[in-house]
C-alpha cells in the first residue's frame, strides 16, 4: 500500500510542481504571485479542445499551437495589464492578476456555461502493474512531461545567460536596468513562458478531470501551497514542494482521514507560514508594498 501511495503521490505531485514552477518563473521576473494562473491552465486546455474537437486539427499540432498562443497571451497580459502598474502598489499587481483570471473564467462560462466537456485523450486508457503497483499511462505522461520540463528549465536558468538575468532582475530591477538589462522585455518573456507552461499543465490535467471553467481552481491553491512549502522564488523549492504535497495528500487520506485531503494544502500553508515563512529553500525578500 505504501508503494502505491508513493507512486500515485509522485504523479499527482508532478502536476502541482509543474504549475508551481510556472508561477515561480513569473514570480522571479516580477515578484508577483499570479493568482490567475489557474485560469491560464484552463484556457490552455480549452484552446486545444477548440482546435481538436471543433476544428478537427491534429492533437499534437493543436497542443503546440495552444502553447504558442498562451505564450503570446502571457506576453500581452504582462505588457498591457501588469507593466503599467509597475510603479504602483504591489497589491495592485496581485489584484490585476486575480481580475485577469476571473475574466478568463467568466469568458469560458459565457461560451460553454458550466458544462463538463470530454477532452481528447493524449494516450489510450491502460495500466501497468510492476511489482503489484498500479501505474496508469496518464501518470507516466504527467510525471514524464513535468520532469522533462523541469530539466529544460534547470538548464536554461542555471547554465545560460538567462539565469543570470533572472537572478539580477529578481534581486533588483533598478540595478539590473543600470547594467544594461532590458527589464521590461525580460519580464514580458517570463510571463509568456509561465503562460506557456500553464497550457502544458492544462493539456495534462483535462483528460483526467474533464474540461470545465473551474478546471484548475483547486489545483492552483495546491501549487501555491507547494511554492509556500518550497520557498517563494526557489525553483528547486517549487519542484520539491509539489512532490511533497502530492505524497502528503495521499498519505493523510490513507492513514488519517480522506476528509482531510482537500484541506491538506491549506494546513501546509498555515504551518509553513507559522513555523518557517521563507519555506524550505526560500529566503526573505524585500518587495514594494
Amino acid at each position: 500500500m505504501l508503494a502505491q501511495l508513493l507512486v500515485s503521490g509522485i504523479a499527482q505531485g508532478a502536476l502541482y510542481a509543474l504549475i508551481a514552477l510556472a508561477m515561480t518563473v513569473i514570480y522571479r521576473a516580477t515578484t508577483v504571485v499570479n493568482f490567475g494562473h489557474g485560469d491560464f491552465v484552463m484556457i490552455g486546455a480549452f484552446v486545444v479542445y477548440v482546435l481538436v474537437v471543433l476544428l478537427g486539427l491534429n492533437f499534437i499540432a493543436s497542443a503546440l499551437l495552444a502553447v504558442l498562443l498562451l505564450f503570446l497571451f502571457g506576453m500581452a497580459a504582462q505588457s498591457k495589464l501588469i507593466r503599467p502598474l509597475a510603479s504602483g502598489p504591489h497589491l495592485a499587481l496581485a489584484m490585476m492578476a486575480v481580475a485577469l483570471g476571473y475574466a478568463l473564467r467568466g469568458l469560458a462560462r459565457i461560451l460553454w456555461g458550466r458544462e463538463v466537456l470530454p477532452f481528447p485523450k493524449v494516450l489510450p486508457d491502460g495500466l501497468l502493474r510492476p511489482a503489484g503497483v498500479v501505474i496508469s499511462y496518464s501518470d507516466i505522461l504527467i510525471t514524464g512531461t513535468a520532469v522533462v520540463t523541469m530539466i529544460i528549465l534547470a538548464v536554461i536558468f542555471w547554465l545560460t545567460p538567462v539565469g543570470k538575468t533572472a537572478r539580477a532582475v529578481f534581486q533588483s530591477e533598478r540595478g539590473a536596468a543600470l547594467i544594461g538589462i532590458d527589464v521590461a522585455s525580460f519580464q514580458r518573456m517570463m510571463w509568456g513562458l509561465g503562460a506557456a507552461m500553464a497550457a502544458i499543465a492544462g493539456i495534462l490535467i483535462a483528460p483526467v478531470t474533464l474540461l470545465y471553467p473551474d478546471l484548475a481552481a483547486a489545483t492552483l491553491i495546491r501549487a501555491f501551497a507547494a511554492m509556500t512549502l518550497g520557498g517563494f522564488g526557489s525553483f528547486a523549492g517549487a519542484v520539491i514542494g509539489g512532490f511533497l504535497l502530492g505524497v502528503s495528500e495521499l498519505m493523510v487520506g490513507a492513514y488519517i482521514s480522506s476528509k482531510l485531503i482537500d484541506i491538506t494544502a491549506y494546513l501546509i500553508i498555515i504551518g509553513v507560514l507559522l513555523i518557517r515563512p521563507s519555506g524550505l529553500f526560500g529566503r526573505p525578500v524585500t518587495v514594494r508594498v
